[in-house]
């Protein structure tokens, strides 16, 4: 049955194929089954919203946080709720997360972590993001919270079939001079090894301007880094347009960029991406449900969107999960889903030569080629 479809995978993704094929006969085990063998994608992932809750403990005990001391009370903290009042809300989440991450021998390990985790359910090619310069409180300096980020992330996805890059994120709420100074240092001292993309993010509804940080968006962009920003998770269709203004290839969430047909035509014609976190998007409040999420209205507009997780941890989600909620609860088929899967090595910032080899290996996964499904 699994060998059937992917087989149907394979001719979703033929060039020229519309990919709408319905697959009634496709019960829910096999359907789970089928996504959890599936090499996947994910370009929307947050470090310090993925930490296992083991992981949490042993941190909080060894450097004398304050921070629960059981496993059921550390989950508590560390899993957003599954409706906060609004962007703000949810991100408080964040707080013991950044506060357990302050040193480099923490950070290497809880990357570390999310790698081998990814890996595990079959993640071929993952984008962490976390803001560096939330990191800083003990002494670190920002390359060295990249540098420690990376070493963990090497460490995991060796002997691991998985490729991780880095996107380093600027916080709106920073002065704009702090995340200029951050990505100087990139630019004067060599972009360190793995990073490969700038990221805007924080409270919107506080900080809406993008051009405030404009300065430090395009000299990351000067030196060859990508860029993507958050936007959309307040201020709906206006704010993702607002976005619009500073150039991003990306941009995280944005759903209800949906709601103007002249912003999605827009969408549309710059070719931007939207990296859709639906059960995330449910907890901000930007959407009442996963049901009632705008992906496949999106998709079946002709924008770009990518699949994922948000937060692991804080989103209490797999990829896996993502997945099977996308075809069973927002209605997209499977070819439709494989089809996004495929599409987001065609957004990842990683250079040809592996996006190339990626996608060589999912297509030979769909196509049934043993040696190289694994």
């Amino acid at each position: 049955m699994l060998l059937h479809m992917r087989k149907i995978f394979w001719a979703a993704a033929a060039p020229g194929r519309p990919y709408h094929r319905a697959m009634s006969d496709l019960d829910p085990r096999t359907l789970r089954d089928l996504v959890a063998a599936m090499p996947k994608a994910e370009l929307h992932l947050h470090l310090d919203g993925s930490l296992r809750v083991d992981t949490a403990l042993e941190i909080a005990n060894t450097r004398r946080v304050e921070a629960p001391r059981t496993f059921s009370g550390m989950r508590d903290v560390l899993v957003g709720p599954e409706h906060s009042a609004d962007q703000s809300a949810l991100l408080l989440a964040f707080d013991l997360p950044i506060a357990l991450m302050q040193d480099g021998e923490a950070i290497e390990r809880i990357a570390a972590d999310l790698v081998e985790d990814k890996a595990a359910e079959r993640v071929r090619y993952a984008e962490v993001r976390w803001a560096p310069l939330l990191h800083t409180e003990r002494g670190l300096t920002g390359r060295q919270v990249v540098e420690a980020t990376w070493r963990g992330c090497r460490a995991a996805a060796a002997g691991r079939r998985i490729e991780v890059r880095l996107i380093a994120t600027l916080m709106r709420s920073h002065a704009p001079e702090r995340n200029l100074a951050f990505v100087r240092d990139m630019a004067d001292h060599g972009i360190p090894d793995g990073l490969v993309a700038v990221d805007l993010a924080g409270q919107e509804a506080a900080f809406p301007d993008f051009e405030r940080h404009r300065a430090a968006i395009e000299l990351a962009r000067e030196f060859g880094l990508h860029v993507t920003v958050h936007a959309g998770e307040w201020g709906g269709a206006a704010q993702v347009r607002r976005a619009l203004a500073v150039g991003p290839e990306r941009i995280a969430h944005g759903p209800l960029a949906v709601e103007d047909p002249s912003l999605v035509a827009e969408l549309v014609a710059r070719g931007t991406w939207l990296d859709l976190c639906p059960t995330s998007n449910v907890q901000a409040s930007i959407v009442p449900s996963v049901e009632a999420h705008p992906l496949r209205r999106l998709l079946h507009a002709g924008v770009r969107v990518t699949l994922n997780t948000d937060d692991r941890t804080v989103s209490d989600v797999t990829l896996t999960d993502e997945y099977v909620r996308a075809v069973e609860r927002i209605g997209v088929t499977v070819p439709e889903l494989w089809a996004m899967d495929l599409a987001a090595l065609d957004a990842a910032f990683c250079e040809e030569a592996t996006r190339a080899r990626l996608r060589s290996e999912f297509l030979a996964w769909a196509a049934g080629i043993p040696e190289v499904a694994g």
